[in-house]
């Protein structure tokens, strides 16, 4: 998702490839003229790796042997040894490959049906769409249809498209306003929505915790959008950030024994005491002490 490694229940995972496949992102011409195949080449592609991946585990460097030896895909070989893996992503959404145990510090590629024997394939769009936005909306709603779209697939689906998976929730989905915009949040959650009450806890979250990426660094609810550079760095890293009263309010990093905290100057003054609690809890995750810095930024 969002073009980057998850790891999803063999029971689930269907869900969200079909909907991913959905999305067609590998027929768009920019997709094709900066990657330089053709729709009709990634199918081939595709069955060819659905082919030699039947029953197998292979590294990347004997998938992409067997992959070149076949006709017409001689050319491919350098963009499938990229640690990108751009070529094998339409392949893995569409239900035909994943990763595998790995061989030391080689990674392994196979089919689902060989990965578990929970694989149950890919159901249309139409079904997956209500049970992927419903476990969305379970974990961050109030949210909106383009910030699942976005969460999902890093907006390849039009509007047309995810308002008609939308509507088609019915009454299991209710609109409330957002500060003044619209938003969803699954309907059984709206007695817990309206008891839940506003907090000033301070947690330090690690380095792509899906709090941050589920409703998306452009979520100024969550990240400010001033300071969405220092939480989104460049490569799609994503900071270990302070958060205070559910909103993002500093980073922090660890070196050795020294934890260092940027603390964002318009955020107003350091909670110290509740940071102090923060960091002993750290320090007993990492099994050692801690020695602070905080740093208004």
């Amino acid at each position: 998702m969002r073009g980057t490694l998850h790891l999803l229940p063999a029971e689930d995972a269907g869900i969200f490839l079909s909907l991913m496949a959905a999305g067609r992102s590998w027929e768009r011409g920019s997709w094709v003229k900066y990657f330089g195949v053709t729709p009709d080449g990634i199918e081939t592609l595709r069955r060819a790796v659905r082919d030699i991946l039947d029953g197998q585990v292979l590294t990347r460097e004997a998938l992409v042997a067997e992959v070149t030896a076949r006709a017409g895909l001689d050319h491919v070989g350098d963009s499938l040894r990229s640690g990108w893996g751009t070529l094998l992503k339409p392949i893995a959404w569409q239900g035909d490959l994943c990763f595998g145990p790995s061989q030391g510090n080689q990674v392994t590629f196979t089919h689902p049906t060989t990965a578990s024997r929970r694989w149950g394939g890919l159901p249309s769009p139409d079904e997956a769409a209500p049970r992927a936005i419903a476990a969305y909306l379970g974990a961050y709603g109030p949210a909106t249809f383009e910030a699942f779209g976005s969460w999902l697939a890093g907006g390849w689906f039009g509007k047309r498209k995810l308002t008609g998976w939308f509507a088609g929730l019915g009454d299991t989905v209710a609109e409330v306003d957002l500060e003044g915009g619209p938003a969803f949040i699954l309907a059984e959650d709206l007695d817990a929505l309206r008891a839940a009450r506003v907090t000033s806890a301070v947690r330090l979250l690690p380095g792509f915790d899906q709090y941050v990426p589920g409703p998306g660094t452009a979520d100024g609810h969550v990240t400010p959008a001033g300071r969405r550079r220092a939480v989104s760095r460049q490569s799609g890293w994503i900071s270990p950030v302070v958060v205070m009263g559910g909103v993002v309010r500093g980073t922090w990093a660890v070196d050795g024994g020294d934890l260092r905290i940027e603390w964002f100057r318009e955020a107003g003054s350091v909670p110290s005491a509740a940071l102090d609690g923060e960091v002993a809890r750290l320090s007993g995750v990492l099994g050692r002490s801690l020695r602070v810095t905080v740093e208004r930024v």
